[in-house]
């Protein structure tokens, strides 16, 4: 679910298994959220709420009526609808830039108004998640909620609203109508999306975002990512705890392999996931897809054999970024989301750490014109191979059948999603 999805394409499979029952759309894990701040946040830290009335109170939101965002919304109109999801529809409106009371389209500044479906499955838990991070976490990485509307059954969220969609819509739509995301945007989206991660993993208390993907990604007018839909975040281990135990919740081709076998979830979860999300920028193609091949319907099985390799990286990169990188730093991105991916939670880097490490690829000149002296070196060394060899490894790299990954499969009571 996103605040600004047009042309959305459908989104992956969400999941959850506590009762072994698989479903497109979930309700809340039944765990009660706690209050976030972050230590570089300004004031001081509130009393972590429990209730609905102290999250309401402490979540330094507007509280809207639900006729003032009827208002803004023109009546809730089809042509106002930008996006669909699990929460339900997602309309785009208009308030006033001072008093934020409805104006005409075109008037004052656009907002998102996310209306909770009455009968979808996905309830008031998310609704209140949501509020309870985003009403007092700030960041640049993060999409600021403005407000929310409680009325008889009618829960609304409003947020900022973000022009260019979702990463998703960007990264998997096809035709001649759009312009693929160039390299140098996809690694600016990619440290922009890390960089929120990172700043909720070192909040005061510790926020683990649980459902981080593509469709999650926010694009402003200047591609600046910011992460939305907090309603399945949950806060981090306390004191001497190493994980929290939950029901697994997520979304299918994301979630970690020993969150998916244990429920036991840490921030190196969100790693894993960030691994994911990298590949497909990477590759311009989604974590799970069975239109594809069989042996490629997992993105993160399939590529794993070629990560690695200088001459078999080709087969997982985007084609479409031809000539946009250097081979160096392509490398360097993939080994980056190879490390996301490791198997032990303990042998991933932290966010900080895959922040530092994407701070470090971005384009410079210096670095760029180093990175090609090294392509250049490194296509003498192909070139000085002889032609029969080289046409016999690029055959068998074509037709060999990757090997089959050795990390656990999602449970069975998954497969039926």
């Amino acid at each position: 679910m996103g605040i600004c999805l047009s042309n959305q394409i459908k989104a992956e499979t969400t999941f959850y298994t506590g009762t072994g029952i698989g479903s497109r759309n979930v309700s809340g894990d039944g765990t009660e959220t706690s209050n976030s701040y972050s230590k570089r946040s300004s004031g001081s830290v509130p009393p972590t709420p429990r209730s609905e009335g102290e999250i309401l109170q402490s979540s330094n939101l507007r509280s809207f009526t639900f006729n003032e965002l009827r208002a803004a919304t023109r009546n809730f109109r089809p042509d106002s609808v930008v996006g669909e999801g699990g929460f339900g529809s997602v309309f785009k409106g208009w308030v006033d830039d001072q008093t934020l009371v409805a104006s005409k389209p075109g008037a004052g500044i656009v907002i998102a108004v996310k209306k909770l479906n009455q009968e979808g499955l996905q309830g008031h838990r998310e609704w209140l998640a949501e509020i309870n991070y985003l009403g007092q976490l700030r960041h640049p990485n993060l999409v600021k909620l403005v407000g929310y509307s409680l009325e008889d059954d009618h829960r609304l969220l409003v947020y900022e609203f973000m022009p260019k969609g979702s990463m998703e819509n960007h990264l998997f739509r096809r035709g001649s109508y759009f312009q693929p995301l160039s390299w140098s945007l996809r690694m600016k989206i990619a440290l922009g999306a890390a960089r929120g991660l990172a700043f909720l993993h070192n909040a005061e208390t510790s926020v683990i975002y649980r459902d981080f993907k593509t469709s999650n990604i926010l694009l402003d007018s200047n591609y600046n990512a910011k992460l939305s839909d907090f309603g399945l975040a949950r806060d981090g281990p306390t004191g001497d705890k190493s994980h929290v135990s939950t029901r697994v919740m997520g979304t299918y081709g994301y979630a970690a392999p020993e969150y998916l076998s244990t429920g036991h979830l840490t921030a190196k979860s969100d790693v894993y996931s960030f691994g994911v999300v990298l590949l497909e920028i990477l590759s311009g193609k989604k974590a799970i897809d069975k239109n594809r091949p069989t042996g490629e319907h997992s993105l993160v099985g399939w590529s794993r054999p070629y990560l690695t390799s200088k001459r078999r990286v080709f087969r997982v990169l985007d084609s479409r970024l031809e000539g946009q990188y250097s081979l160096t730093r392509a490398l360097k991105v993939a080994n980056l989301a190879l490390q996301c991916l490791a198997m032990d939670p303990k042998s991933r880097p932290t966010m900080d750490e895959v922040v530092t490490a994407l701070e470090q690829l971005q384009e410079s000149k210096d670095t760029a014109k180093n990175d090609t002296n090294k392509d250049q070196q490194l296509n003498r060394l192909i070139s000085s191979q002889s032609s029969s060899e080289f046409n016999r490894s690029c055959r068998s790299s074509s037709e060999e059948t990757p090997r089959a990954a050795n990390y656990p499969r999602p449970s069975a009571s998954l497969h039926s999603i």
